[in-house]
């Protein structure tokens, strides 16, 4: 992700101070560094909560509402 063209963010001074402290704490050598991992790691649980059902379960609800009538 560090070769990758960033953005600015910018915080709260209370909440920059609040993860301040928690990256003395942390293995992380920065805030940027927490504050990315964060928020990336929310960004993935939502897209895996977006894909409620595989490829396959799909196919198999599409095939079951299909022959319930629900679908043509």
């Amino acid at each position: 992700m560090n070769k990758k063209e960033k953005k600015a963010v910018l915080l709260p001074i209370e909440l920059y101070s609040k993860i301040e402290e928690r990256v003395k704490i942390a293995d992380f050598s920065s805030v940027n560094e927490y504050v990315e991992f964060v928020l990336g790691e929310v960004v993935k649980e939502e897209e895996e909560e977006e894909k409620a059902f595989s490829e396959e379960e799909e196919k198999e609800v599409r095939k079951r509402l299909k022959d319930l009538g629900y679908l043509d």
